[in-house]
């Protein structure tokens, strides 16, 4: 999981414990993963297009060769 071990994992979560406090790592988590979602629609969408123009150029290329 990135790289990371369970011993590296759970001095993160002691740390966020400690300097956070039990009260907002939830709120933060909610945010984190918000902002994850909404990085994936992101990229999704990013991609999406990418390969909608390829096949347009795709199919371009295709009537320029029938045309010929």
């Amino acid at each position: 999981m990135f790289g990371f071990g369970a011993g590296e994992i759970l001095v993160i979560i002691f740390l966020a414990l400690i300097l956070l406090g039990p009260k907002k790592i939830p709120q933060i988590a909610r945010m984190m993963g918000r902002g994850f979602r909404e990085f994936h629609k992101a990229k999704d969408g990013f991609l999406e297009e990418l390969h909608r123009e390829e096949r347009k150029t795709e199919l371009s290329d295709e009537t320029e060769q029938l045309k010929q």
